[in-house]
């Protein structure tokens, strides 16, 4: 980690009123100093690939995100020039190859799918779930897909198309 990049992501942070150790629910705690660069190098991927790592953590997840939505912090991090060089920088010394890359994804993705209907859904679904009067994956998976379903006015005979922009 440089004093740059610190600087980049605490400036980042600070246009969505979130504090780096601070004392609000929404304020991030970071515990790993390769989460500076992470972050620059890889942006939102990078974001969500170090808190699985446990490099930070916060109280409140979803304030958290929803702030820096608000703010589209990874625009303005890219809008800044001198961030611009040194994310960069980051990438070009990047010393993954497609390759490798290609290797990687073969290892964690062509697997059988005993693995995976051991610790997903019945749906085989990557994602969160919405625990509140369940303790059966299943059930807290589905109250999620309906709340979201709630949350945007979904009714019956609706249909929904889900597309995830990549940069």
């Amino acid at each position: 980690m440089t004093r740059t990049s610190r600087e980049l992501v605490h400036r980042a942070l600070a246009s969505a009123d979130i504090r780096p150790n601070g004392d609000r629910p929404w304020d991030i705690r970071i515990s790993d100093d390769r989460f500076y660069d992470r972050v620059l190098g890889s942006g939102n991927l990078g974001l969500g690939e170090s808190y699985m790592d446990g490099w930070w953590d916060v109280a409140d997840l979803t304030e958290f995100i929803s702030r820096l939505i608000r703010v589209d912090a990874e625009a303005l991090v890219r809008r800044n020039l001198k961030a611009l060089l040194y994310i960069l920088s980051a990438r070009l010394v990047n010393y993954g190859s497609r390759k490798k890359a290609h290797e990687v994804a073969e290892q964690h993705y062509d697997l059988d799918n005993t693995l995976f209907e051991m610790m997903l859904d019945k749906r085989m679904t990557y994602s969160c779930g919405y625990w509140a009067n369940t303790d059966n994956l299943d059930t807290a998976r589905e109250n999620k897909l309906d709340l979201v379903c709630r949350k945007i006015g979904l009714r019956p005979g609706m249909t929904v198309l889900d597309i995830v922009q990549t940069r």
